[in-house]
């Protein structure tokens, strides 16, 4: 299963090397709206949108699965149980592909991701990788 997943895999791992632009990737937020909002611990939205996905405020930095008021599936879980923190480059590699970067992760062909949605395209990845990592 790997070796099917490594040219994603390379592609999205060369994502840091792209120009990200911040600016990009909030514009394309308003995909992520149906599903994620972006909410200050003092309950300030920066983005209003769905609860079907967890609070985007300060993902990156934070422990993958972590965030206490959303129910992961079994793939983040696994995947939070190792410890693994989100960067970028695994936030843009994550989002090219939600269920690949899952199953590659936890090296278990099973596993998936609730997310469905992706960007599959490099450069939308890392640029909203870029404009979450800009959220603290």
């Amino acid at each position: 299963m790997l070796t099917k997943l490594l040219p994603v895999l390379a592609l999205v791992l060369a994502t840091p090397a792209l120009a990200a632009d911040p600016a990009k990737g909030e514009s394309d937020f308003k995909k992520c709206k149906s599903c994620h909002s972006i909410t200050a611990p003092d309950g300030t939205d920066i983005q209003k949108g769905g609860k079907t996905g967890p609070n985007l405020f300060g993902v990156v930095g934070r422990a993958v699965a972590s965030s206490p008021d959303f129910k992961y599936g079994e793939g983040m879980l696994e995947v939070n149980a190792t410890g693994t923190v989100w960067d970028e480059a695994l936030l843009a590699a994550y989002l090219a592909d939600p269920t690949a970067w899952v199953k590659a992760t936890t090296a278990d062909d099973a596993a998936k991701s609730k997310m469905s949605f992706k960007l599959p395209k490099a450069e939308d990845a890392a640029n909203m990788a870029a404009y979450l990592a800009s959220i603290k």
